[in-house]
């Protein structure tokens, strides 16, 4: 087994030469710039992420201003991002950290790791990087590097593997260069170590490589034992007067929670809750396939043309022009049925 002063030294030293040194994050000792970059990062690609940091900092460039934001202006910048649950707790985290903490973030890994959306990884590599701690961090990118390096056999989420790989991961930290070494980790699972097609011949760590020695890349780490995804189907009533559409605003919690979308229901039902008439028969319209993590959705939307003009003062609801959709704080599979709909229109 590598020395764990050996694994770290070569980790540290191809970082400083090879590793990703030009991200929007990077440079920075500011916790609130980390932070936001950590947080969007979970389970989304880095590309993705970069305009939606520069954004955020253009309208919330520092802790007090996303704190004194409401959460729905929040909610409709991270709209495309997936994943919202994020941003509720960003918005509650901002606000914690300033009522609680006087706008300054904690220093320590245990003290980040007890604010809202902020986890044992997470907590440890902004530690790391804007205050030099010496934590170890471990999300999906790093348990891969570990898993294939030490030949850790097994599921990762299983709680025995999960607490030995946490283990392993502290005794491997340095004793310096801790936000090299922890940047190395992450760029290292990001574009060598990847779940395929690893690019063996350039990783610094591949001369004790357990994994590439036995030829097992592919194997390891082991996936997830995989239930039936159910499958769910909901209507979504696009209610329209040519020009706009009617939206209504999800509760805070659940799928697309604090966001925008079509009211859904049956077509009839939904115009007698909000007290509209249809000019004619709904239509329906192609069904829109979406996948979630733990289940797939079947959007079927039917379209029901109001009179131009036509108001709703149902709580919640709001007309949005469909041109103005995309900034509207609506989810990516709403927008692409609405697309759908601006096409059929033109």
């Amino acid at each position: 087994m590598t020395a764990p002063s050996a694994f770290a030294d070569r980790l540290v030293a191809w970082q400083k030469t090879a590793g990703r040194h030009g991200l929007p994050w990077q440079g920075t000792r500011d916790p609130y710039r980390i932070w936001l970059s950590e947080i969007m990062l979970q389970q989304t690609q880095v590309t993705t992420v970069i305009p939606y940091y520069a954004r955020f900092l253009a309208r919330f460039p520092d802790i007090a201003a996303l704190a004194a934001a409401p959460l729905e202006e929040v909610i409709a910048l991270w709209a495309g991002l997936g994943y919202y649950a994020r941003a509720r707790n960003l918005h509650r985290c901002a606000r914690e950290v300033v009522a609680v903490h006087a706008g300054k973030f904690p220093e320590t890994a245990s003290a980040l790791a007890a604010l809202p959306g902020i986890g044992r990884s997470t907590a440890a590599a902004i530690a790391a990087f804007a205050f030099g701690e010496r934590a170890a961090i471990l999300d999906g990118n790093v348990k891969r590097v570990l898993c294939r390096h030490f030949a850790i056999e097994g599921f990762p989420g299983q709680a025995a593997i999960h607490a030995a790989l946490w283990d392993l991961a502290e005794s491997l930290l340095p004793a310096r260069d801790i936000a090299a070494y922890t940047q190395g980790l992450m760029d290292l699972g990001a574009t060598l170590c990847t779940r395929s097609r690893p690019d063996c011949a350039a990783c610094p760590l591949a001369t004790s490589c357990i994994a590439l020695a036995e030829g097992r890349q592919t194997e390891l780490p082991a996936r997830r034992p995989r239930p039936a995804i159910p499958v769910r189907r909901a209507t979504f009533v696009l209610i329209s007067d040519g020009a706009r559409l009617l939206l209504e605003r999800r509760p805070p919690s659940g799928i697309w929670g604090g966001l925008l979308v079509p009211p859904e229901g049956e077509p009839g039902a939904v115009l007698a809750r909000l007290g509209l008439a249809a000019e004619q028969e709904p239509e329906p319209l192609a069904p829109l396939r979406h996948a979630f993590t733990h289940f797939r959705l079947t959007l079927e939307p039917v379209l029901c043309r109001v009179t131009v003009g036509t108001a709703c003062r149902e709580a919640g609801t709001e007309w949005v022009r469909i041109a103005d959709i995309a900034g509207a704080g609506v989810p990516a599979p709403v927008q692409k049925l609405v697309r759908r709909l601006a096409e059929a229109r033109a």
